[in-house]
């Protein structure tokens, strides 16, 4: 209010004086006077509005710029200037951490890409140039899929689904491979990270070729020693009860060591980057009454097995591998199931997806247990499992067999109630019947 009468102030002292003089003098020359006055203030506030304008259209706007002028306009360009200072301090600020923020994102080991709504490329670190074959001067703007050119990568950007990352081999950086994950944010923007796991995936190349080669090692030695004390077993050449005794249970540990060696091979051959998937019709049914007379066999007469064929479809994929995914399924159930209890085997189709499961009333499973069950040599119970003559690799196995056929396992399981084990197997691998 203060800033408004001091604006007005000089209009209504220069209007009292010209009333004043009026009374006093010729009418015509206090009113051209006047007019004068009026002119002049008004010439002066056009010329500080065209500076002001002048200040604003400036490129660089600094608050030491600001016309210097009094009155009202005095008091505006005052605040004005606060107001500069106050915003060349806050965006220095900003700028400062920006730089702070960049220089420890270029230092990072990983590439950190930042792509706008369009996937265009708006910063990149020096990292991500060197894994993907970016600059960042030259390619700020462009489109990653000019840059990054593989067909898997523009796949698993047009598919949108970023819950898991995927790895990419460049052979531009010597057959390097890279983990590349897109992580959305903010208003359709992405961060895309790459890291060089080339090292590790050589390490894992290397433990799995050991496993691979001890495993082979192993079984033929194995395969001799069960095979003499078998023999010495069955002719009766020993007669005293401690040395059939040991001889027993020397046999039945080597022949638990052989499941460990096959189990062993069976995963190497699985994570064989060399082995592809054999795609060929596979009968569910007729596969299911296979495992169901050697689950027969297992049992002994110690269950009640039955077996539920709902549907015939057929599936699409490698036969001795889902032999083996439902074959670990149903001999763990005869396993852990007591003596008297109740297994089922259950084949059907649920809106156009396989279903295998296998449902029993054995001892079932704590619930903290149940996402570690596929974990190489997890065990829930490791005396049990030595007593049933488990290996601790089924599962696992069951897991790089559905990964291979893009199926998930599902488990529900109470202590004292039994377990279900269950195998989804996708839509565009199960054959219905009339097709098949």
């Amino acid at each position: 209010m203060n800033s408004f009468w001091l604006s007005i102030a000089p209009v209504l002292w220069l209007s009292l004086i010209a009333a004043v003089a009026a009374t006093l003098l010729d009418a015509a020359i206090v009113l051209g006077l006047y007019s004068a006055i009026l002119l002049g203030i008004i010439v002066y506030h056009i010329h500080t509005l065209h500076c002001l304008d002048q200040w604003l259209h400036h490129s660089d706007l600094s608050y030491s710029t600001i016309p210097d002028r009094s009155g009202l306009w005095g008091v505006v360009f005052a605040r004005l200037a606060r107001f500069m200072r106050r915003y060349d301090k806050e965006r220095l600020g900003l700028n400062t951490s920006l730089e702070r923020l960049q220089r420890a994102t270029s230092a990072l080991p990983e590439g950190v890409v930042i792509l706008g709504d369009k996937d265009q490329i708006e910063w990149c670190n020096t990292a991500a140039e060197q894994h993907l074959g970016l600059s960042l001067e030259m390619d700020a703007g462009q489109h990653i899929t000019r840059m990054v050119r593989q067909i898997r990568f523009v796949s698993y950007l047009e598919t949108g689904d970023f819950s898991k990352p995927f790895l990419l081999k460049q052979s531009r950086l010597h057959d390097a491979l890279l983990l590349i994950q897109i992580v959305p944010y903010g208003d359709r923007e992405k961060l895309l990270i790459s890291r060089d796991v080339t090292r590790f995936e050589k390490i894992e190349i290397m433990r799995r070729d050991f496993i691979a080669n001890v495993s082979h090692e192993l079984r033929t030695p194995l395969t001799v020693i069960g095979g003499f004390l078998e023999t010495l077993l069955e002719e009766g050449r020993i007669t005293g009860e401690m040395e059939r005794k040991a001889l027993r249970l020397m046999s039945d540990q080597a022949t638990r060591m052989r499941r460990l060696v096959e189990d062993l091979l069976t995963l190497s051959r699985l994570e064989s980057a060399g082995n592809s998937l054999a795609e060929e019709k596979v009968d569910v049914a007729r596969l299911l009454q296979e495992l169901y007379q050697e689950a027969q066999s297992l049992s002994a007469g110690r269950h009640t097995i039955s077996l539920n064929l709902a549907s015939h479809a057929m599936l699409l994929g490698s036969e001795d591998e889902l032999r083996s995914a439902f074959e670990n399924l149903i001999s763990n159930a005869v396993r852990y199931t007591p003596e008297n209890g109740v297994i089922s085997l259950n084949w059907a189709v649920n809106n156009g997806r396989g279903l295998f499961y296998v449902q029993d009333s054995g001892i079932g499973i704590e619930p903290g247990h149940i996402p570690r069950l596929t974990e190489r040599f997890y065990r829930v119970d490791r005396s049990r499992s030595r007593e049933t003559g488990g290996t601790g690799l089924g599962l696992a196995i069951v897991k790089h067999v559905l990964n291979r056929h893009q199926a998930s396992l599902e488990i529900t399981s109470q202590p004292g109630s039994g377990s279900t084990f269950r195998i989804w197997l996708p839509v565009n691998r199960v054959i219905q019947a009339e097709a098949a």
